[in-house]
């Protein structure tokens, strides 16, 4: 999630808005966002209907509570998913390069400034 903070500005300058969705509830993710400095957008699944409509559980991840496995989508306007990264593992944390690797593949140009990070 560092990662893709750090990749914000160029993925973004592609047109692509980043949401991250926790189980967590709303304070708790407004919290962890504020104190890691993540600036777009966190969304609250408490129930997981989201991310078990992805396929996304990660059965007892935490302790005895099931979370979500990272994962990352491309989806476009029409909803359609273009491309997606998923791990098995929640300790495996997605990675914004690979991200703008993805907008390379679909032809997303950006619009804005280039500087890449490593």
């Amino acid at each position: 999630m560092r990662s893709i903070e750090e990749h914000k500005q160029e993925i973004e300058s592609r047109g692509v808005k980043i949401v991250a969705i926790s189980v967590d509830p709303p304070h708790i993710t407004k919290e962890h966002a504020a104190k890691q400095g993540y600036s777009y957008l966190f969304l609250s699944d408490e129930k997981l209907d989201v991310i078990r409509r992805y396929d996304l559980v990660h059965k007892g991840g935490a302790g005895s509570s099931d979370i979500a496995r990272p994962a990352e989508f491309l989806i476009d306007p029409q909803g359609v998913v273009r491309w997606r990264n998923l791990t098995e593992s929640y300790q495996v944390r997605p990675k914004g390069k690979q991200i703008l690797e993805a907008l390379d593949q679909a032809g997303v140009p950006a619009t804005g400034s280039t500087d890449r990070k490593e």
